[in-house]
């Protein structure tokens, strides 16, 4: 939860706070004496940063994070210039501002920085960066920036995120399953399903020790949760635990990406290595299918008791 407002508090300025992550973070329990100020549109546009380094100086802001991003992958392709400005032009300020405040930022990125196309193992931080859609371009140029401000700074890439919030995959199957009794699901691209409730933990605990160590661990970062599976993987995984709550299981069939075109060419690997930030920062990171139960486990719960 977003924690109320004291003299002695350490006020942490976050972006994005009602997409995925940014409202998985106001559920997660806070480090000692931080309050999260999320602003709404109408106080922080991310297409019209013009104040930035007064905001934080008005706020008090003693860390960023930025978890706030043009996420339609497929919309992108047709909107280049509003991918640009929020997910690499609006880094850049953010990450300008705290430079010049001398407060570390953490930057919220992803696996589409590379081309997907390594198909015998995870990608690593410093493997070659190489975008294959307009969103993994405008993501790559949001990295580089935040990386060449001058701040302390943290990039964190992520891959396949759910929760109970928005849109993601894990809602749209509990959805369809309900709609039909036959679904065709995508089962040549291979990725880490991870929580936002577990991101919104790690980037936590990543501002909490950039803010009080000046030596602690920078750059780039990846963070998934555990273990890997394919499109089809997961929406058994998704179907098998809605059936313990009563929920129908419809019939699934794999079929390739070819057979599922899209506007954004998808990476046929999504999968990142996630042994530096277990070493830097001591991470204990959950499987993935532990992930998936729990939001399951919510989103029928709370189907049920809206019915």
């Amino acid at each position: 939860m977003v924690a109320d407002a004291s003299d002695d508090s350490r006020r942490w300025l976050v972006t994005g706070g009602n997409g995925q992550v940014g409202r998985a973070l106001r559920e997660t329990p806070l480090p000692a004496g931080v309050e999260l100020y999320m602003p709404g549109r109408e106080v922080l546009d991310l297409a019209d940063l013009p104040n930035m380094d007064r905001l934080l100086v008005d706020e008090n802001i003693c860390a960023i994070i930025n978890c706030a991003a043009y996420t339609a992958v497929d919309k992108a392709e047709s909107e280049a210039d509003l991918a640009h400005i929020i997910n690499a032009k609006a880094a850049e300020t953010l990450a300008s501002a705290a430079a010049k405040a001398t407060i570390p930022i953490v930057h919220v990125s992803t696996d589409y920085v590379f081309d997907g196309l390594v198909l015998e193992r995870a990608y690593v931080e410093n493997d070659p960066v190489d975008p294959q859609n307009i969103y993994g371009h405008s993501k790559l140029a949001g990295e580089r920036a935040v990386l060449e401000s001058g701040a302390r700074a943290i990039i964190l890439r992520t891959a396949w995120v759910v929760s109970p919030f928005g849109n993601n995959f894990v809602k749209t199957m509990l959805r369809l399953g309900q709609e039909r009794d036959a679904l065709n699901v995508v089962g040549d691209q291979i990725g880490n399903p991870t929580s936002a409730h577990d991101i919104a933990a790690t980037l936590l605990t990543m501002a909490a020790r950039l803010e009080k160590d000046q030596t602690a661990p920078t750059g780039i970062f990846h963070f998934v949760n555990s273990g890997h599976a394919n499109w089809y993987d997961l929406a058994a995984r998704v179907f098998e635990r809605a059936s313990q709550h009563g929920f129908a299981i419809p019939e699934l069939a794999k079929i390739t990406t070819a057979e599922y075109p899209t506007p954004a060419k998808r990476p046929a690997n999504s999968m990142l290595d996630t042994s530096k930030i277990r070493e830097q920062y001591n991470m204990n990171i959950r499987p993935w299918q532990d992930a998936i139960n729990e939001i399951v486990d919510r989103l029928c719960e709370e189907k049920g008791s809206a019915a």
